[in-house]
């Protein structure tokens, strides 16, 4: 199955897909897009080009467990895409993933400007890669 990941954002979103086969996680772009609406039709549009049957997005959930503003703004946001895909659109707690990406970045020398046009997009491949490691040992 080709799933698009999300990881929502402010002023970017970070967008990465895997394969059919649900074997590799690859980046797709970051789009930098403040107005939701704007942003859910360009992920929408996204998602369609890409023919992806099934969109997740990152919950970015407080590390003692619980939910402040900004993953109500990422609920919010993946029921509008919900709306404007007709696909499934399930949420996955991305607790650290920016964390592990500027790990990935540091490992990688990734500096300056290109760090911070890509730092979104790593972020979505690790919030993908943990999605399809869960559907994996749960059977899914």
């Amino acid at each position: 199955m080709v799933i698009l990941s999300v990881d929502f954002g402010r002023a970017r979103t970070g967008i990465a897909i895997c394969d059919p086969g649900e074997m590799l996680a690859s980046p797709v772009t970051v789009i930098s897009e403040k107005y939701v609406p704007h942003l859910v039709q360009k992920v929408a549009a996204l998602a369609a080009e890409k023919k992806a049957e099934m969109i997740v997005v990152g919950l970015p959930v407080n590390m003692d467990g619980s939910e402040g503003e900004s993953a109500q703004n990422a609920r919010r946001f993946a029921e509008s895409l919900r709306e404007a895909c007709g696909i499934p659109v399930d949420m996955l707690d991305e607790r650290c993933t920016t964390m592990e990406a500027h790990v990935f970045l540091n490992a990688t020398n990734t500096r300056g400007k290109k760090r911070k046009a890509v730092v979104d997009a790593v972020s979505a491949v690790i919030i993908l890669e943990n999605y399809l490691a869960k559907r994996k040992t749960s059977g899914v």
